[in-house]
């Protein structure tokens, strides 16, 4: 009797699944239920941006008859970005496969750095050199300057007019090493120091790779320190 109700139980459970299977892929899926996944979504993987963060998700087509999905995945399309205007997809794996994509615009408001005057070319910026305006993020150049510091104390690569926006690719670090400079190689090993004199072929900014001719006329390669000296490791 035991082994008769089980295998009752058994073709019960099947027969269930057998009618539920069918029903949950004729049901459609809530279109409205995708939105606010992909919302979620958005809000989740953008919370590290700086600024006021704006989404909108455009409403799929309603003409869309997709099988319900128990469990809708929200996923990025390779080499898309949160940023602005951009398409965020919509998956599901079980009992139906589909994938459909949303349309999402992202805006970040937020205060980003800009020239207070103009400058040249290798001018090194300090404080006052800076101002901030407030807007979206999203519309402006990649790289964008938030923060005033990260700014201060580097040289700036082109010449800018006054109130232009700053990117990163824009500044350099001040060079610490000068071509044509003297300056001092110290060699450092596993139990050795030497220090020896030579001149620099190449300009350099702390912690970048310079040239140095050596007395011996043999050139060698370290890595550029302030106060004129070159590390070399071996």
């Amino acid at each position: 009797m035991g082994a008769s109700w089980r295998l009752s139980s058994i073709a019960a459970t099947l027969a269930t699944a057998l009618v539920v299977a069918p029903a949950l892929a004729n049901e459609h899926q809530d279109l409205g239920q995708l939105q606010r996944v992909v919302e979620n979504y958005v809000r989740k993987e953008a919370a590290g941006l700086p600024g006021d963060l704006s989404i909108r998700v455009a409403p799929l087509d309603s003409r869309l008859s997709l099988p319900h999905c128990p469990a809708p995945q929200a996923f990025m399309p390779p080499g898309g970005r949160l940023w602005g205007r951009s398409a965020v997809g919509i998956r599901c794996l079980a009992p139906v496969a589909w994938t459909v994509y949303a349309s999402v615009t992202v805006e970040v408001s937020a205060e980003y750095v800009v020239t207070a005057r103009p400058m040249g070319q290798g001018e090194t910026v300090s404080a006052q050199d800076l101002a901030t305006m407030r807007g979206d993020l999203a519309r402006l150049p990649a790289g964008i300057v938030v923060d005033p510091q990260h700014a201060v104390g580097k040289q700036l690569a082109m010449s800018l007019g006054a109130g232009q926006p700053l990117r990163r690719d824009m500044l350099r670090r001040p060079n610490v090493i000068a071509q044509g400079q003297g300056v001092k190689l110290m060699s450092q090993g596993p139990g050795f120091q030497v220090s020896t004199e030579g001149r620099a072929l190449g300009n350099a900014a702390d912690g970048q790779l310079v040239q140095v001719r050596a007395p011996s006329g043999q050139t060698i390669s370290g890595v550029a320190r302030s106060g004129g000296i070159v590390e070399v490791r071996y």
